[in-house]
């Protein structure tokens, strides 16, 4: 039955030049494909929203050590912190989850706008500096460094180690390579160390919350639990970071979208929607693994095969979105959205604070740099799996 599945290779430049349009014919013939990566062993992609949204919340695929095998060579005393959340399945994930996710409702994050509006006017400020009379790398000097700041002004990394949290980004998001495993000691440390200030001094915010859960009930969450959540959840709150430069580089390449925005800023919630489904930066979802023989969308899939969502094509899916291929920042919200953020037990934690920080992002950019503009090509990481710049020159104006 699975010879009649259509294969794709993630290496075929055609996949990496441009997934939107190398997934489209294979969507319309089959909901499922079988994806070969070289040196790995295949994977299933599921490539409509239906399908794709059912198996995000079917709990006989989950995630698992084996979704995060790449991992970096670190130090024996460095290995227990390195099993997250994310990692977690059933009450065991869900006991961690209940304790962080009310710094990340909805509310939550549009009640931190206004400090999110301070450290962006800050780095624009910055950003003029490093312009001089020329271009400047907005994804190195804005779009990288805010969404670090912000997840660590939340959690509550003191200021003076928060550039020390850049480079630690920067060393994990370029892989699980030689550069990351080295960070990981400072990383697990700086978190250890996080902590500690905060029981020293108690406040209000991620760090000082999990602190008083574990006061309450020690049995809720333990010393090597706190401070993987701390490095694991500051780490992930970079992000939106290539969120935010897509976001940017899609809106020059359209300038009619782009002036609808500067005529009617009001529009911006729901452009950062239709822009995550556009150009969201990632490609596909982790892998999940199948717990038991099962079938999707009638294809048999083994015990222990792996499963991904190829995001590329169900935010595209025309059986869900009409006209998919158009970019159109006034699209009505309504009908089911994109899974931009995943869906089922591991939605993205983070995905309100996301949405707040892209929307204030383009909007002081837009208010500040009403001649903003390209300068020249933005070249893209050569990535099968996450839609993401080396760098974005622009001019301020």
């Amino acid at each position: 039955m699975t010879s009649a599945v259509p294969e794709i290779s993630l290496a075929d430049p055609a996949v990496i030049t441009d997934p939107f349009a190398a997934y489209a014919p294979v969507r319309e013939r089959s909901a499922v494909a079988r994806l070969t990566v070289p040196g790995l062993a295949p994977m299933w992609g599921v490539l409509r929203h239906a399908e794709a949204r059912a198996m995000l919340g079917d709990p006989r695929f989950e995630l698992s050590e084996e979704t995060f095998a790449l991992r970096p060579d670190v130090p024996e005393d460095c290995k227990p912190y390195l099993r997250t959340m994310q990692e977690m399945e059933g009450a065991e994930h869900a006991r961690l989850r209940r304790l962080v996710a009310p710094a990340f409702t909805a509310r939550r994050a549009q009640s931190f706008r206004p400090r999110i509006e301070r450290i962006v006017d800050g780095l624009l400020d910055e950003l003029t500096g490093h312009a001089g009379t020329g271009s400047v790398d907005l994804l190195r000097h804005f779009a990288r460094p805010l969404p670090m700041d912000v997840i660590c002004e939340l959690v509550g990394i003191p200021g003076a180690d928060r550039p020390r949290w850049r480079e630690y980004g920067s060393a994990v998001a370029a892989g699980a390579g030689e550069e990351a495993g080295t960070a990981i000691p400072g990383i697990i440390e700086g978190a250890r160390e996080a902590v500690a200030a905060r029981r020293a001094e108690p406040a209000d915010d991620l760090i000082g919350d999990l602190i008083r859960a574990q006061a309450e009930d020690g049995d809720r969450l333990s010393d090597v639990e706190l401070v993987t959540l701390v490095w694991s959840v500051v780490l992930g709150g970079q992000t939106p970071t290539n969120l935010i430069a897509n976001c940017v580089a899609t809106l020059l390449a359209n300038p009619g979208q782009l002036a609808l925005l500067r005529e009617n800023p009001a529009l911006l919630p729901g452009a950062v929607e239709e822009l995550t489904r556009w150009c969201g930066p990632q490609l596909l979802t982790m892998p999940r693994f199948a717990r038991e023989d099962t079938e999707l969308a009638g294809v048999p899939v083994g015990k222990g095969d792996s499963v991904t969502v190829v995001l590329a094509s169900v935010n595209r899916d025309p059986r869900v979105f009409a006209d998919p291929g158009t970019l159109d920042v006034t699209r009505a919200g309504n009908g089911p959205g994109h899974l931009g953020y995943a869906h089922g037990p591991h939605f993205c934690l983070g995905a309100a604070l996301a949405r707040v920080q892209t929307e204030v992002a383009l909007a002081a950019l837009l208010r500040r740099f009403p001649a903003l503009a390209a300068a020249g090509e933005a070249p893209r990481m050569p990535d099968p799996g996450t839609w993401r710049l080396t760098a974005l020159p622009v001019t301020l104006g």
